[in-house]
């Protein structure tokens, strides 16, 4: 049986404290962590991603090696759009955000107000500025963010370069990629929140093109506290082959990580204090953990089943002891109530209920600088 060798941040745990990765308590352990990084990939489960054959060898055998792999780890709607908006704000998936919001349509809210779970009820892309994100309260705290979007502004007749998306009310032609573009607003969440591209200049300086993360990794001070790195559609895994004759799916999914992830890791911010998730947006099935409900009077969050599917996750993180494997349930709920949590802000709709567990000392497991020996 696999073992989970735990221990509360600072303080070694003795062999008899050894706990079965089948069963983990999880429990809540305190992390210092002021650096957050989260790239999302394409449309893979976790079978698939991670089992012995896998197309993306480095992610599912190198980097499982350097963090923990978190095997239980779930998508929380179908198709795409709805899962990246569940990772910034906890709304659930709604009729248009499961269908990725071909056209860039306001949300028509069937009440005025938020339910006790800060869900909106209605349907539709852009929300009001009464729905709000991890980027609003990052911002409200004082804390800074970034959106990293590959590709963005590729060709200035679909989008700019900065907070890059269609016109409210039109077709969004950036669902598809082209041969100048593979840019596509669906994987981008930040662009669907009027709290945020309601001030241009705001979303211009936050909601930018990937390669400006290279210049911020430089120093802790221009490095955000909360960075979101979206692939390009070819490099996110979502299209196999791409246009211009890149293989796609998982293989050119894993080069990206195999360019950016010991860029990401090798930056002062992460050696200090950082955290970097990869995951997926959603599986192949619907699949639900952690007690996941629908938007209030709305269908199934998996379109077809309770949620979007089973799809592993890693984290890497100098509080995290190399070779972890957790078997714990967690969600794209977890992963957004694991960073307010971070930096004690309050939780965000479905990010609020108890039963949505926290990244615990299952996978924070170690202390910077401690021996990593087995």
């Amino acid at each position: 049986m696999k073992k989970c060798f735990l221990l509360a941040l600072g303080i070694m745990l003795s062999v008899a404290s050894r706990l079965s990765c089948a069963a983990p308590t999880a429990a809540h352990v305190a992390v210092p962590v002021r650096h957050v990084f989260v790239i999302v990939l394409e449309n893979e489960p976790f079978d698939v991603t991670f089992g012995a054959q896998s197309l993306a060898p480095y992610l599912a055998h190198e980097l499982t090696r350097q963090g923990a792999l978190l095997t239980q780890y779930y998508g929380t709607g179908h198709y795409s759009l709805d899962n990246y908006i569940s990772l910034i704000s906890g709304q659930a998936p709604n009729p248009a955000t499961q269908e990725d919001c071909s056209q860039y349509v306001e949300f028509k809210a069937t009440t005025g107000k938020l339910d006790a779970n800060g869900q909106l009820a209605g349907s539709g892309c852009v929300y009001p500025s009464q729905v709000k994100t991890v980027a609003d309260q990052l911002r409200a705290a004082r804390f800074s963010w970034k959106g990293y979007m590959e590709g963005m502004g590729s060709d200035p007749s679909r989008e700019t370069a900065q907070c890059g998306h269609a016109a409210i009310g039109s077709r969004d032609h950036s669902n598809g990629e082209s041969l100048k573009d593979r840019y596509a607003d669906k994987h981008d969440p930040f662009v669907y929140f009027h709290s945020i591209i309601d001030d241009p200049a705001y979303c211009g300086a936050h909601v930018v093109p990937l390669n400006d993360m290279a210049k911020d990794l430089e120093n802790v001070a221009t490095t955000p506290n909360y960075a979101f790195i979206t692939p390009d559609l070819c490099h996110d895994g979502h299209d196999a082959p791409c246009r211009n004759g890149e293989p796609g799916g998982l293989v050119s999914a894993d080069a990206f990580l195999r360019t950016w992830v010991p860029r990401i890791t090798a930056s002062p911010a992460f050696r200090k204090d950082g955290v970097l998730i990869i995951t997926f947006d959603e599986g192949t099935d619907g699949t639900a953990c952690c007690g996941e409900q629908p938007l209030p009077r709305g269908s199934q969050p998996g379109q077809y089943g309770p949620g979007g599917g089973r799809i592993g996750a890693v984290v890497l993180s100098p509080f995290v002891k190399p070779g972890t494997i957790s078997d714990h349930p967690y969600n794209h709920y977890s992963t957004l109530r694991s960073v307010e949590q971070w930096f004690s802000l309050p939780y965000l709709s479905y990010a609020q209920p108890a039963s949505v567990p926290v990244f615990g000392n299952d996978v924070f497991n170690q202390r910077p600088g401690a021996s990593t020996s087995r």
